[in-house]
């Protein structure tokens, strides 16, 4: 998955690039990944933006499912999401860590739990992360 080949679009040119997410290696069903927090990812307000972090848990989410249907010739692709904002986030990185819940054959089920670099949980997410053949991968446009 970390070959760029692999992918119609060069990972920096994508959202994760443009917002500076850095991967883990994934261990079994948990994937882990951060952001450095910069202007670039905040609100108006100074704290982290909803929309960054949510980015984050799917990205996360997206990457584990793909790295667990690939041999299968199938793709991830991110099918829904919910959360629960709790606390902010100004400064430092945001932290995740993604959990699968559920391997299903269309779709995996996630937990997803972004901290402060205190360790603080700052939101809970759920997705479902839609498994497809590789080819009902959408194309970019040109």
């Amino acid at each position: 998955m970390n070959n760029p080949s692999e992918f119609p679009v060069p990972l920096e040119r994508t959202l994760d690039g443009t917002l500076g997410v850095e991967f883990a290696e994934p261990e079994g069903d948990v994937v882990r990944g951060r952001i450095p927090v910069t202007d670039r990812i905040r609100q108006p307000y100074g704290i982290v933006h909803g929309g960054a972090l949510l980015a984050l848990a799917e990205s996360l989410a997206s990457f584990g499912t793909a790295i667990g249907v690939r041999d299968d010739g199938k793709i991830a692709m991110g099918q829904e999401i919910n959360a629960s904002y709790m606390r902010p986030i100004a400064d430092g990185h945001v932290n995740a860590v993604a959990r699968v819940r559920r391997k299903g054959r269309t779709a995996w089920n996630w937990e997803v739990e972004i901290t402060d670099d205190a360790g603080r949980v700052c939101t809970l997410a759920r997705l479902t992360i839609a498994v497809r053949d590789a080819s009902q991968r959408p194309s970019p446009a040109s």
